[in-house]
């Protein structure tokens, strides 16, 4: 029987969610599974892999294929390092002391990286948003300075006006004072 690891879909349409499953070859993608060795979600940054390290390297001892997705991944979790390590040890060219040392002084930096990597998406998600408020912030004070420079005209407008019509009736009035000072009053 061609036993293979690969990923079965779950989630909904656009939020793509897998099992890490060994299945039989000739199985439908989305069917019958011989066991689950764990989960791999691509919707986060950086990707989330949990995955049974042990499992997986002993169903790669027994002739188990990774799809290359799967391979990638085995890959990143250092599935790969560690049956590469094991072998190794099978032969005799290192002991099992020094095959774990090395095994856990490449967890060690992996995780390093891998924490390095979520920190950086964090500040620049941070910064981003910053930078988004600032620019907001900005447009709001043009706009709030180019309606207090409106209104100031339309005020000047205004008093301008009102000082036009105060004017034009006080001329209207002086003329009206003249016009009946030139008519004498008939009595």
């Amino acid at each position: 029987m061609a036993v293979k690891i690969r990923l079965q879909r779950h989630g909904k349409k656009g939020k793509p969610f897998y099992h890490i499953v060994i299945a039989d070859a000739r199985a439908a993608r989305d069917g019958k599974f011989i066991e689950k060795l764990g989960t791999y979600n691509p919707m986060t940054n950086p990707a989330t892999i949990e995955l049974n390290i042990d499992s997986a390297c002993k169903w790669l001892k027994n002739g188990a294929q990774p799809t290359d997705t799967v391979r990638n991944i085995l890959s990143y979790k250092g599935v790969l390092l560690r049956r590469h390590l094991q072998i190794g040890v099978e032969k005799g060219a290192i002991t099992q002391e020094v095959a774990d040392q090395r095994f856990a002084a490449w967890l060690e930096e992996k995780t390093k990286k891998i924490e390095a990597k979520k920190s950086a998406n964090a500040n620049s998600a941070r910064e981003a948003t910053t930078a988004t408020l600032a620019r907001e912030s900005e447009v709001r004070a043009a706009k709030a300075a180019l309606i207090a420079k409106k209104r100031e005209e339309e005020a000047k407008a205004k008093a301008e006006a009102e000082a036009a019509a105060k004017a034009e009736a006080e001329a209207g009035e002086q003329t009206e004072a003249a016009e009946q000072a030139e008519t004498p009053t008939v009595e």
